[in-house]
C-alpha cells in the first residue's frame, strides 16, 4: 500500500514550490483551490477552498491523493471523484489542522475503500 501522506514519485511535485492559488481537479471535475500546503515528511497534504462546489467548505487532501501537479498549467490532478471528497471526513481548520486523531481518520478514508 502506498503512503497516503507522502507524493507518489511520479506526481512531478518540487520540493519547496508553493503550491498555494493551484486549481485542483478531482477525476471527474474541478473542486477548488489550494488555500495551503505542507510538505512535511510523513504528514504532506492541501488544504483545500471547494468555494461553492460545497458552500465554501474546506477539504484536507493527503499528498497521496495527488497524480499529477502541472506548474505550467497551475494545476494539480488527484485520483479521487468529487462524490469521493464530498464525502470525507469533515475538516475543520482550527479543531484539525495538526490533529493526530484527525490525521487517522482522513488516513483511514483515503486508505481504505475510497481509493481508485
Amino acid at each position: 500500500m502506498k503512503d497516503v501522506w507522502g507524493y507518489r514519485e511520479t506526481s512531478g511535485r518540487v520540493g519547496g514550490e508553493d503550491l498555494t492559488g493551484y486549481t485542483v481537479e478531482a477525476v471527474d471535475g474541478s473542486i477548488g483551490a489550494v488555500d495551503e500546503h505542507s510538505d512535511e515528511v510523513g504528514s504532506s497534504y492541501l488544504v483545500i477552498d471547494t468555494g461553492p462546489w460545497i458552500f465554501g467548505k474546506e477539504v484536507l487532501l493527503p499528498a497521496g491523493t495527488v497524480i499529477q501537479i502541472d506548474p505550467g498549467e497551475r494545476k494539480i490532478h488527484v485520483d479521487r471523484t468529487k462524490e469521493q471528497i464530498r464525502n470525507a471526513p469533515e475538516f475543520d481548520r482550527e479543531k484539525h489542522l495538526g490533529a493526530i486523531e484527525f490525521h487517522g481518520r482522513i488516513g483511514g478514508y483515503y486508505e481504505g475503500p475510497h481509493r481508485l
